[in-house]
């Protein structure tokens, strides 16, 4: 019979990520390609489906079990259809899963990209000793999974833990959902880029007036006074070097994430976050920013039982999770975790 073994898709709106998976975990073979979210379904599918074939060329003659796809967005419960991700342009309802199948001709499970990466945690990480967590990705956006029981919960329509779209301002600042004020549009990438520029451009002005030689922040260093390329990445360099803007950004982010977590915390009477993404290599101030934000906001009852984690999988995460996919109990509307 050989070897069981998975191929795992991460769908991102920046880049496709897929790996030949192991039982245990283990990523034997990864490849990754631009998504070309912007040109549409039928762009994004043929990225999808040329990384497959690389791996499939890169492993000739193994055989695979079957593919699994985290996506942005709400995948329908009845499996493959990928509704309304954030970030890809001229996207509605997607049938992922049916195209990716009609290739090559195996099976294919879809899930929630942050649930795969949650499933991922609960097998082979930071929560495999939990049967109750929340998982947060916060990375070019913020999405959430929730482990209830042991199971990836999913709501009855398969739409439960977005938790970058629970407002915290109702007068806030647009988000790409169409709502105003979610927690995404105050920390997701994009947004914190933007207001990181906001804050430095009154400083810099300011500098040049009085001719000053003195640098407002570190984080015009490192990208050679060029605002464009302020991205998250840079401000934790910046952080690290003892840069005090940049580390009151970070801990402004944190504590308004945590505002968020706290809210859902309390709604579903859960005590550990395990937060990935970009985020989860972040210095130790910003976990303790999220920690205060969240124990200053959930219910007293469980104030000194928070516990804030950061992932330990990294980036591959999701290729781990989606291959689990291929394993899981497929009479099941939940994905259940084989613990």
């Amino acid at each position: 019979m050989g070897r069981a073994l998975a191929i795992g898709v991460d769908l991102g709106a920046t880049t496709v990520k897929a790996g030949v998976v192991n039982k245990k975990g283990k990523v034997l073979a990864n490849y990754s390609i631009e998504t070309l979210a912007d040109k549409g379904p039928a762009a994004v599918i043929r990225q999808i489906s040329f990384t497959i074939r690389q791996l499939l060329d890169q492993s000739k003659g193994t055989q695979i079990d079957g593919i699994g796809i985290g996506a942005p967005g709400v995948v329908a419960l009845d499996g493959g259809v990928v509704q309304y991700p954030p970030n890809f342009s001229a996207w509605t309802e997607v049938s992922v899963g049916e195209e990716i199948e009609k290739e090559f001709h195996v099976g294919v499970n879809v899930e929630n990209d942050a649930n795969v990466a949650a499933l991922a945690e609960a097998r082979f990480g930071a929560g495999k000793s939990e049967n109750d967590f929340l998982f947060v990705i916060w990375g070019t956006g913020v999405g959430g999974g929730i482990i209830l029981n042991g199971e990836i919960y999913r709501g009855p329509h398969g739409g439960a833990g977005e938790i970058g779209h629970v407002t915290i301002d109702h007068n806030g600042p647009p988000c790409g959902c169409g709502n105003r004020g979610c927690v995404e549009a105050y920390v997701g990438q994009r947004y914190l880029s933007q207001r990181t520029r906001e804050r430095l451009k009154p400083l810099l002005e300011a500098a040049e007036r009085n001719i000053s030689k003195e640098t407002p922040s570190k984080i015009v260093q490192l990208i050679n006074g060029n605002l464009d390329l302020i991205e998250p990445r840079i401000i934790s360099m910046a952080a690290r070097q003892e840069d005090r803007l940049a580390r009151e950004i970070l801990e402004e982010a944190g504590t308004l994430l945590g505002v968020a977590i706290a809210s859902v915390l309390n709604v579903l009477d859960l005590r550990l976050v395990i937060v990935g993404g970009g985020i989860s290599a972040a210095d130790a101030f910003v976990f303790e920013a999220i920690t205060r934000s969240v124990r200053s906001r959930v219910l007293k009852s469980g104030k000194e039982h928070i516990r804030v984690a950061p992932a330990q999988l990294g980036n591959m995460a999701g290729i781990m999770g989606a291959a689990s996919l291929v394993w899981m109990d497929e009479g099941k509307k939940h994905a259940k975790l084989h613990r």
